[in-house]
């Protein structure tokens, strides 16, 4: 990397996104093999999924048409309720395969982005045999730290249900009931992007550091501190060109029987294109943030120490200590 840490701190929002698109020009060989083998698969299941599910959905809405124009106590009723059960239970197991699938990838794809982009900023070596040799046991951390994470979305999301439940229980239905419940909502979702943000550099935190679970969200809680505008700008960027992607292969190919074949297929590419860039990166935008966070609070890392962090999982794998990657504070 060209930079050095302290001027890392000055980065905004374009120069985050300038920086990463620096690095991985610089270093397209290796990150065009973590491409190849971790993040293409990615971006056909995510794909394949949005296919597969609207064909499932559709054959599901189907059957609920037929059973409605039938007799209920009819064989026929009865067979067609059959086979709505067996959908319904073809669709959810669909789905836990695929985010199961899905989880597993993408951990696998954060741990050897950021792991490249640390060894690219410690000038080690760098070979993709070494990232993939690595990349199993950073998966580990980052496992527990997911955990972790989702637990606080679970109880987030619990405690949201129960106040919106009490709040159209004693909130009268009227304007300004109305008001107060949108202003409940917005403020739902502002925890929501806000928690987004903490676990995509507690992610990181993980690989980098020897904090990871619970430690690693209270370390990237501190370290968003001062950034979150930036951060949270990323993320509304980020989810944005997310969802222009699907619509773009929802509109074009999965919804799109009316095109000519080709045009399905020439909408299909070009989705797959623009999303498996997108992966590739976010994930190295998140590297680069928590650098820029780092740098903010005039928190050095040592690059020795981080080097001999990442050495630490070439290795038998322990669990590391506070002083495996030494964190300095220097004057600007």
């Amino acid at each position: 990397m060209d930079r050095e840490q302290e001027e890392m701190q000055f980065l905004g929002l374009f120069g985050i996104f300038k920086e990463s698109y620096k690095i991985i020009i610089s270093w397209r060989k290796i990150f065009s093999q973590i491409t190849l083998t971790l993040i293409l698969p990615l971006t056909f299941i995510f794909l394949a999924h949005l296919e597969i599910s609207n064909s499932l959905f559709r054959d599901i809405k189907h059957t609920e048409f037929e059973k409605e124009l039938t007799q209920p106590g009819t064989k026929r009723y009865n067979n067609l309720s059959n086979t709505l059960s067996s959908e319904w239970i073809t669709f959810w197991l669909f789905k836990v395969a695929y985010f199961t699938i899905l989880l597993i990838i993408s951990l696998l794809s954060t741990a050897a982005v950021v792991y490249t982009i640390a060894s690219v900023y410690t000038g080690r070596e760098l070979t993709f045999q070494k990232v993939m040799s690595v990349v199993p046991k950073v998966w580990k951390r980052l496992m527990v730290t997911f955990l972790c994470m989702f637990a606080a979305f679970f109880v987030y999301n619990f405690l949201a249900v129960c106040i919106l439940i009490i709040c159209l229980v004693i909130i009268p239905y009227n304007a300004f009931g109305a008001i107060i419940l949108y202003v409940v909502l917005i403020i739902y979702l502002m925890g929501f992007v806000y928690m987004t943000v903490i676990w995509q550099l507690a992610s990181v935190v993980s690989v980098l550091e020897s904090s990871y679970g619970l430690k690693a969200m209270t370390k990237s809680k501190d370290l968003i501190k001062g950034n979150r505008v930036v951060a949270i700008s990323i993320f509304f960027l980020l989810n944005l060109s997310l969802a222009l992607i699907q619509f773009l292969f929802g509109k074009f190919v999965v919804h799109g029987s009316s095109l000519d074949v080709w045009k399905r297929v020439g909408f299909g590419i070009l989705s797959f294109v623009l999303l498996l860039t997108f992966f590739l990166f976010g994930l190295v935008i998140q590297t680069i943030l928590y650098l820029v966070c780092k740098s903010y609070h005039h928190e050095n890392i040592d690059k020795g120490d981080l080097s001999n962090h990442l050495e630490s999982y070439l290795g038998e794998y322990e669990p590391l200590n506070g002083k495996d990657v030494q964190l300095e504070q220097y004057q600007v």
